[in-house]
């Protein structure tokens, strides 16, 4: 068909697309990811063409994509004060922004917010998106360079960012907590805990171990009374009856 008005519009979309790594830009073709946190291999991705005309055509073709593992201390977390969909709609423009200020190849591992279910998608006003940045010798650069360069760009990024998304946008890096507990923190607390639950149970057990000794030495006192108490004159016991008909 002629290659004109609505037969020359074309729009493309991942086929049997059964994860959520990877989309693609309808309009551009572009692929791009999603969430590959923790994900590395081969992908081979179905990518379909389509024209807008009455009598559609499409086409299709096989995408290799090769997602090597980074380090982990090397992902740097960018934070967009705008809504998780309307980010994840925008994500192949907010990637070309990163690489255009950055300077750098810019791979987006994952896009998320702070929301659990998927239905509060659109109520969270800050989205959280990971990245890692590798330089022209392909080699991956330090998170400390990015966040460096990300500082130095802020408003440059802002910018943009606010041409793509219509509206005011903060572009902030992550930070971690000073004092966030590390793992060896954390053991120390639980053995400290586990060790002050056993000094407390041990003196529990002995408090009660001496007041029931001192329990039993007092009922041995009575019964010493008791018993001289009921003694006859001639050195007799008397029966605790003849006892009680005495004291009435």
């Amino acid at each position: 068909d002629p290659d004109s008005g609505d037969n020359g519009l074309l729009l493309y979309s991942l086929v049997n697309n059964q994860t959520n790594a990877f989309d693609i830009n309808e309009n551009t073709g572009q692929i791009f990811t999603v969430s590959v946190a923790g994900k590395a291999g081969t992908f081979y991705l179905e990518v379909q063409a389509a024209d807008q005309g009455t009598r559609r055509c499409t086409a299709q073709t096989t995408v290799k994509v090769t997602i090597d593992s980074s380090s982990p201390n090397n992902i740097v977390v960018v934070v967009l004060n705008q809504k998780i969909n309307v980010v994840e709609r925008n994500i192949a423009e907010v990637n070309r922004v990163l690489e255009d200020k950055l300077a750098w190849k810019v791979y987006i591992i994952n896009v998320y917010s702070n929301e659990c279910k998927r239905k509060a998608r659109s109520s969270t006003d800050v989205t959280y998106v990971k990245i890692t940045a590798f330089d022209e010798a392909n080699q991956e650069v330090s998170a400390e360079v990015v966040k460096r360069k990300l500082r130095e760009q802020k408003s440059n990024i802002e910018i943009e960012l606010e041409k793509i998304f219509s509206t005011a946008v903060t572009a902030a890096v992550e930070e971690a907590p000073v004092d966030s507990a590390t793992p060896e923190l954390i053991a120390t607390i639980i053995l400290s805990v586990l060790l002050a639950c056993t000094l407390t149970a041990f003196l529990v057990y002995v408090l009660f171990t001496m007041k029931r000794k001192r329990y039993i030495h007092e009922l041995k006192l009575w019964r010493v009374l008791i018993i001289l108490c009921a003694t006859d004159k001639n050195g007799s016991l008397k029966s605790l009856e003849k006892l009680e008909h005495m004291n009435n």
